[in-house]
């Protein structure tokens, strides 16, 4: 792959990620009217066998030992990293606030285009962090709400993944306000409001 399909390939994960807080409830699941097509379960398999051979090999070269478990549920394929002792090794793929986990998982979804010529929009997990954050981001999203319920007032919260904010739209939801997504890049935000 050339660096400029590369460059190109990635502008394209990106604007499908930013897209993803629309299309793709926190369970995995596609809303009724989401204009993503199903994708075939072979297909999904085929995507989590190939992320699978190349998070192994990268594991491999870091001399970081871990077990790859994939799962395919509602339309996506989930890689998890897991191992069964503290390993400083995958806490390192997390990295601070899940920065060096959103890239790994961006390279992961590059492999799979450059070996099957198709876009994935696989999730990756390393020793059950997404989980982890999901919880704090609930929190966040309830606090948020709080916040605006008893001032009136918007409340924008910090730059946050896609997956993320998905997460956080839903709560927000759930609980009766509005939530936009603002900003550009690495500074997308949500915007917590009444209205």
């Amino acid at each position: 792959m050339s660096a400029e399909s590369t460059e190109h390939a990635i502008s394209a994960e990106f604007d499908d990620e930013r897209n993803d807080a629309q299309e793709v409830s926190s369970d995995g699941s596609h809303d009724a009217d989401s204009p993503v097509k199903s994708v075939s379960a072979s297909r999904l398999e085929e995507e989590g066998d190939v992320a699978a051979d190349y998070l192994e090999e990268l594991l491999d070269i870091a001399d970081i030992d871990g077990d790859i478990d994939i799962e395919v549920r509602n339309g996506r394929t989930y890689i998890s990293i897991v191992a069964e002792e503290e390993t400083a090794g995958l806490e390192s793929l997390v990295g601070r606030d899940g920065e060096v986990l959103e890239a790994l998982q961006e390279l992961t979804r590059l492999a799979v285009l450059s070996a099957t010529e198709n876009r994935s929009r696989l999730v990756l997990d390393i020793n059950g962090y997404r989980a982890d954050r999901a919880g704090d981001l609930q929190k966040i999203a309830e606090d948020a709400v709080t916040a605006v319920k008893e001032s009136g007032d918007a409340v924008a919260l910090a730059p946050m993944s896609a997956y993320e904010r998905k997460i956080v739209h839903d709560v927000v939801a759930d609980l009766g306000l509005v939530s936009e997504s603002e900003g550009e890049g690495a500074d997308r935000h949500i915007v917590v409001s009444a209205d």
